[in-house]
């Protein structure tokens, strides 16, 4: 089957735009320092300016305010957005908000809930509020989502949650959180979860801290795109307050994550991007022993491999989007797994090749370098570790092969077999020596 990944000329022409805007409008918002209501500020006038060309929360359907892209198109969009953390949140399509908002729209288009859509995924695709998604739990491994202690239980026309979760991204600036939770420990594990919407301003819902981490040591409580450590004390919240129906956590939870990882793999070749452009600068400006570096064999081959890797991760990324596109998820999970741990190898590779090449200097913070080598790192852990990944793909391709006590291409056995399956020719052939 041919693969296809172009786009219309009118979608190339808002490429165009983006990628200028991007780098004009948004990369020096970087420099500032500001906070998060700051933040918000700035931003406004620049969402209008997406909003006016159509391109604000681009990933949901036009009737929840999107523009429906597939996955190819929204992949493309992430390439350019993701050279910087601002990017997603000008264009409202950022994480969590954008996979919530999925969420909520997958929720109400099974229940018909449209209070919900009032309350709360409105005023999120408007950017009034922000939202956080709630699964990870510090006692239980993250990757597992069957091992999960947090427990929701129905009362009446309540559920009361009770559970300690932690690495809620922006979870200690949120409206509102969407809890996973046990429903039902009497099933399996895969249907007895749910997802249920929790404001945090509910009794019982105690934001601890936010969690420092290698990407901001000096963590501030309160900043946008902190994690939250989280307890849920007796939180009871309506029991319409369910996304979806009782059971579907688990299922919605791959809902979210599958467009998710291409998403986060775009962003990532948009940094690596960055990060291969000043690898370049730096090597055709900086003179050593003599010689411009882009003359020194190893600055050489760490462009060439760069660019390889990078080049590689986008097709692969492209591949697994088209296949969204047009088989569905499920179908492209394989080529998902691989290009979560494939495109996070890439870019950490890049950012430290070119943190390499500069020096003293990329390893200061007179560059961006050495933040977003601290954020990769995160890149081989969350939406599932490298090694579960791995072990997906591992496992569905060895489904396609079955044992033989004697390899295949054994080739004394082989030999026989030809030897028996050609004996007339072959006799025919010596008879005429």
């Amino acid at each position: 089957m041919a693969w296809d990944f172009a786009t219309e000329p009118e979608f190339e022409e808002k490429l165009v735009w983006m990628r200028q805007f991007v780098r004009e409008e948004i990369f020096p918002l970087e420099t500032l320092g500001l906070d998060y209501d700051e933040m918000l500020r700035v931003i406004r006038p620049l969402q209008d300016q997406v909003k006016e060309r159509g391109l604000w929360a681009a990933h949901l359907p036009p009737a929840l305010g999107g523009m429906g892209y597939g996955q190819v198109r929204l992949g493309l969009m992430h390439e350019i957005l993701g050279q910087t953390p601002y990017g997603p949140v000008v264009f409202g399509n950022n994480a969590p908000d954008s996979g919530n908002a999925e969420l909520l729209a997958i929720g109400i288009e099974e229940t018909g809930d449209e209070a919900m859509r009032e309350q709360w995924l409105q005023p999120l695709l408007e950017g009034k509020m922000r939202s956080a998604f709630s699964m990870t739990e510090p006692d239980t491994a993250g990757s597992d989502p069957t091992l999960l202690k947090t427990r929701a239980e129905r009362d009446g026309e309540e559920y009361v949650i009770n559970g300690h979760k932690w690495f809620t991204s922006n979870g200690s600036v949120a409206d509102f959180l969407i809890v996973m939770a046990v429903t039902n420990p009497d099933v399996h594990p895969y249907q007895g979860s749910s997802m249920i919407l929790v404001p945090t301003g509910t009794p019982g819902v105690d934001i601890v801290r936010d969690v420092a981490t290698m990407a901001d040591p000096e963590s501030e409580f309160g900043t946008f795109g902190n994690h939250a450590e989280i307890y849920y004390r007796d939180v009871r919240v309506p029991a319409g307050n369910l996304i979806g129906r009782e059971g579907e956590g688990f299922s919605l939870a791959q809902q979210r994550l599958g467009p998710g990882r291409i998403h986060h793999c775009m962003r990532w070749l948009g940094q690596s991007k960055r990060a291969f452009d000043m690898l370049c600068e730096r090597a055709v400006s900086r003179t050593a022993h003599g010689s411009l570096l882009a003359e020194k064999q190893t600055i050489q081959n760490w462009v060439a491999d760069s660019l390889a890797e990078m080049h590689a991760a986008r097709l692969m990324t492209l591949h697994a989007a088209w296949k969204m596109d047009n088989e569905g998820a499920p179908a492209a999970r394989m080529e998902i797994a691989m290009i979560k741990y494939y495109g996070a190898g890439v870019l950490y590779n890049v950012i430290d090749r070119a943190i390499q090449v500069h020096g003293a200097l990329g390893f200061s913070c007179d560059l961006p370098l050495e933040h977003m080598y601290r954020a990769a790192r995160a890149a081989r852990i969350y939406d599932g570790p490298d090694e579960v990944h791995r072990q997906t793909v591992a496992r569905r391709t060895l489904r396609n092969y079955a044992p033989s006590e004697i390899p295949t291409e054994h080739i004394p056995t082989r030999r026989e077999e030809a030897r028996a399956r050609f004996a007339d020719l072959l006799e025919q052939a010596t008879a005429n020596l």
